[in-house]
């Protein structure tokens, strides 16, 4: 059968639709998808085609098609080389950023990390560093809590995969919140560089400010791997203190020899900063919603104090915050913090969905846009949890909720991640719950992770026991 020619997006002469995705991508991204929702009636569009110079990109709005790129035909579709250098040069070749055998040896070296027996053990910290940053706050407080969460979990990730506790952490939190946000912003940048799709060694060459925020997480990790390997046993051998770094550190390649500092670095760098800054995100969305809708939050905290009553969470009763555990996955939907999937890029025709895609021709797989396609969920806007209870959730298409990604890339550490937002809203919603502060203006801001862009500053409000319920 003679493959399609996938329908082209609206757009202008020579520049295609880059004026559009540089104002705001998200919001055409949408517009495309809403464009071909309304001839639905008429054609099951699975592609659409749009363009920036020098480039065709081949938006998906169909599970089965995800599925056909990120599993069926993955070895035609690697990532990007455009994508692995901007993302290995500003964040160092670890996971995110490199494909074929690389990938697969560092995700072989790096997934005993997140093993679900290994991933319990972490449970105790998050709870403890949780309860911990609640100990000060105080009803009717304004705080940040995109701020609040953001240091949360980068407390968490550098205990958990790195074995550096919150004290190490401390003076040098600010400096490396501050070269992340860097990161970010000089990564946007480079997407948004229509040169980069010209001239390919542009890639090869980090800008100043991308060298600078490197220096200080290159040399906040290095310590921490410099004072790992300084701690031996009596034998002189170092000693596993049973987190990622220990792994990566004692781990051997196919020629018996250790990895390199620079090899490691690459590595606990892309996990480090995926690890903590896609959570905290999670997490602001979530106390966002829940802010908004009452009858959900009441849901919420009648679960909490049924299961939980006066006392701390403990990983053992993750089997019975299911609500909770609706509520995030819920929130992943609406608002994922990875909103869009590094693109892919085929390295021969070939064809997808019945649709004819060129060598080089770039795939983009967009989470926010398929989770909020009307044709693959009800009232999509709708903050519904409950479309997550067992008995409901197979009405969902394979494929269509992908807030982790999916195939062999999917994150390596959406067990921890789910496992993490859970206990620290169980924590959290055991003492407070939040308002809304009514000159906050809240608009997603979507660079490598979707942040809000002005903060979430919300109104600390003390839970007493007039307020408590259970689940009848």
């Amino acid at each position: 059968m003679t493959a399609k020619i996938a329908p082209k997006a609206k757009e202008i002469p020579l520049l295609g639709s880059l004026i559009s995705l540089l104002k705001n991508p998200l919001n055409y991204l949408m517009e495309i998808s809403r464009a071909r929702s309304a001839l639905a009636s008429r054609d099951r569009v699975g592609i659409v085609h749009f363009t920036v110079p020098n480039s065709n990109l081949y938006l998906v709005l169909q599970p089965d098609i995800v599925r056909e790129v990120l599993v069926d035909k993955v070895a035609e579709f690697p990532k990007a080389k455009q994508e692995v250098a901007i993302l290995g040069r500003n964040l160092g070749e670890g996971l995110i950023a490199v494909n074929g055998a690389k990938h697969k040896q560092q995700r072989k070296l790096s997934q005993p990390a997140f093993h679900a027996k290994r991933i319990e053990t972490y449970a105790q910290t998050i709870i403890d560093y949780a309860a911990e940053m609640i100990q000060d706050w105080k009803a009717e407080d304004v705080r940040d809590l995109s701020q609040e969460m953001y240091q949360l979990t980068l407390y968490i990730v550098s205990k958990t995969l790195l074995g550096a506790d919150k004290s190490e952490m401390m003076s040098s939190a600010k400096s490396v919140a501050v070269a992340i946000k860097m990161i970010q912003e000089v990564t946007d940048s480079d997407y948004d560089n229509p040169l980069l799709n010209l001239f390919s060694w542009i890639r090869e060459h980090p800008s100043q400010r991308g060298k600078q925020a490197r220096a200080v997480l290159d040399e906040t990790i290095l310590k921490l791997v410099a004072k790992r390997r300084s701690i031996t046993d009596s034998s002189g051998q170092m000693q596993d203190k049973g987190d990622l770094l220990s792994m990566l550190l004692l781990a051997k390649d196919e020629d018996n020899s250790h990895l390199s500092d620079d090899e490691v670095l690459g590595m606990l760098l892309n996990l480090f900063i995926a690890g903590h800054e896609t959570t905290s995100n999670a997490l602001t969305w979530t106390w966002y919603l829940l802010s908004l809708h009452r009858e959900v939050e009441d849901k919420f905290q009648a679960e909490i104090d049924t299961v939980l009553g006066e006392r701390l969470p403990t990983v053992a009763d993750l089997k019975q915050l299911n609500y909770t555990q609706m509520i995030v996955k819920e929130s992943l939907r609406l608002f994922p913090p990875v909103w869009a999937l590094s693109a892919r890029e085929a390295i021969k025709d070939t064809n997808i969905g019945g649709y004819f895609i060129p060598k080089g021709g770039q795939i983009w797989i967009v989470p926010y846009v398929l989770h909020h396609r009307p044709e693959l969920f009800d009232s999509p806007e709708k903050f519904d949890p409950e479309r997550f209870d067992p008995a409901r959730v197979e009405e969902i298409p394979r494929y269509a909720y992908i807030p982790f990604g999916a195939g062999n890339r999917i994150c390596i550490g959406n067990s921890f991640a789910m496992m993490e937002a859970t206990l620290i809203l169980a924590t959290v919603a055991r003492k407070f719950r939040f308002e809304l502060m009514p000159e906050q203006v809240v608009v997603p801001n979507p660079q490598i992770t979707m942040s809000s862009k002005y903060g979430m500053r919300m109104c600390l409000k003390a839970r007493n026991n007039s307020d408590r319920t259970s689940v009848k």
